[in-house]
């Protein structure tokens, strides 16, 4: 690989899902209306852990971080998804393709994290009770975050750095609606074998540990489940974690289909909706989850309305009085 960046395309083109304009019309209102509910949604899970002090523990802690991310996640590939449908321009500068991917490997990376995180919490929660307020302390589980932010990033951070020193010199149409690794390293027209390596070894670790994480933890609460002689005392422990086993479920189901799917059933068309579903959906649907399996959530959602509703009509008084005392001015 040769020294230095030698980078002639200044700029790639996303294909996007349609050339046909009705089509367009279509993506453009569906994916808005995804997004709109996406930080709608997950805003209000946060403020809703926020202002409600039966939900400062460290499960609520992570959901608010995992929501916070859910956010931001779709955000760094929607809205210009969106601006480009609209204005018809899906051009996107080289150093934008790189900052896109460098947020969007992030997130990625940060949300799989978090997952294994809340696993270790309902672990640590069901098998080890008696430990779990010295473990799972307000300082570690802020380490614990911290940590997962400064791992995630320096990863992202290298495959940006790699692929900076690739030379694009040739084609420069991405066959999807945001900047990918994958598509990136097809356009190159130097040698790749270092960033595959970087991909296959480094990526493949980080996703590979918070799954097996994840599956180890379950399997531990699997078998203290089944200590418990009483069905009742079963059903409530294991309703402690439907919620969370589903997030896992959408997100790395999503993600499979995604980027492991077999090559010969793979196809552009199939990539793109298995993203849509693990970019857009997912963090749609994650406070869905939370909020109509989860009576504590449910509860600080219905205050969180409450006290929303009565600041506005505080405001709305205090308002109309400011403007008739103008009026008598």
């Amino acid at each position: 690989m040769d020294k230095g960046n030698q980078t002639s395309v200044s700029e790639f083109f996303l294909l996007g899902f349609s050339q046909r304009p009705e089509q367009q019309l279509i993506f453009f209102g569906l994916f808005l209306g995804m997004y709109l509910v996406t930080l709608v949604g997950n805003s209000t899970i946060i403020l809703a852990i926020i202002f409600d002090s039966h939900l400062h523990i460290p499960m609520y802690f992570f959901v608010a971080n995992l929501s916070f991310v859910d956010m931001s996640f779709p955000s760094t590939t929607v809205p210009k998804m969106l601006a480009d449908t609209k204005l018809g321009n899906k051009k996107i500068s080289y150093g934008g393709c790189l900052t896109q991917l460098y947020f969007f490997g992030l997130l990625a990376d940060l949300d799989n994290f978090l997952l294994a995180v809340m696993a270790y919490d309902r672990y640590m929660a069901i098998t080890c009770p008696l430990y779990y307020a010295t473990v799972m302390s307000p300082q570690h589980c802020v380490l614990m975050v911290a940590g997962s932010w400064v791992v995630t990033a320096i990863h992202a951070l290298l495959h940006i750095l790699l692929l900076d020193w690739l030379a694009f010199c040739g084609p420069n149409t991405i066959p999807h609606f945001y900047c990918d690794l994958i598509p990136l390293l097809k356009l190159a027209c130097s040698d790749t074998h270092i960033n595959e390596l970087m991909l296959f070894l480094v990526s493949g670790t980080l996703l590979v540990g918070p799954f097996l994480c994840i599956l180890v933890s379950y399997i531990y609460i699997l078998l203290a489940i089944l200590k418990i002689h009483s069905p009742q005392g079963k059903h409530k422990v294991f309703s402690n974690c439907t919620s969370h086993l589903s997030m896992v479920s959408l997100f790395y189901g999503s993600a499979i289909g995604a980027y492991l799917c077999p090559l010969s059933i793979s196809s552009t068309e199939k990539e793109r909706a298995f993203a849509v579903m693990y970019m857009v959906v997912t963090p749609m649907l994650n406070p869905f989850i939370y909020s109509l399996r989860n009576k504590d959530m449910k509860r600080a959602i219905r205050n969180l309305r409450k006290k929303g509703t009565l600041l506005f009509w505080e405001l709305t008084v205090t308002l109309r009085t400011q403007t008739s005392q103008y009026g008598k001015q």
